[in-house]
């Protein structure tokens, strides 16, 4: 779904885009005792965080850059829905909120800066042109990444211990 910039950052961080992942969320007493469909949520999860990261390295737009990392970062929700921890794919719905909409945010200024252009094989030097801009795109992005001590940390370090310490790893 396009839209203008502060329009997709509302929708990409925390409204529309996340609405069914948090229905399985809320759906989770529903679905805890059934290994059919955790496992199934755990496979697609996989296949979708992995498909959609894919994706991603192939555009060229820094919109949808933004957007298939959205959504690879809900197939990583889903695979911990299906690894049984709804809490902790609640928290990394929160985190994932903050550093998406940074991200777009970020990149609405760059595209405003440079007469609405996305592609980023036209983009370079951005450092001398918008600093602030440039530094928190580089939080963000890291943030994303799950680098120590920012959001996006707390909540994937919780996730890849939780998928080490599963009987699935057994």
């Amino acid at each position: 779904m396009e839209g203008p910039t502060p329009v997709s950052a509302l929708l990409h961080s925390s409204t529309i885009v996340v609405a069914g992942v948090f229905l399985l969320i809320r759906l989770h007493p529903l679905i805890q005792d059934n290994q059919l469909i955790l496992s199934a949520c755990l496979c697609l999860g996989a296949l979708t965080t992995l498909f959609t990261a894919t994706c991603a390295l192939t555009q060229n737009d820094i919109k949808k850059i933004v957007a298939f990392s959205t959504s690879s970062q809900l197939g990583l929700i889903i695979v911990t829905i299906g690894l049984n921890q709804p809490q902790l794919a609640f928290l990394h719905i929160c985190t994932h909120a903050f550093f998406k909409a940074i991200l777009f945010l970020c990149s609405g200024s760059i595209i405003h800066s440079l007469d609405n252009e996305q592609d980023i094989r036209k983009i370079g030097g951005l450092h001398k042109l918008l600093p602030f801009t440039a530094s928190s795109l580089t939080v963000g992005s890291l943030a994303l990444t799950g680098i120590p001590f920012l959001s996006g940390f707390f909540s994937k370090d919780a996730i890849i211990e939780a998928i080490n310490t599963s009987n699935l790893n057994a």
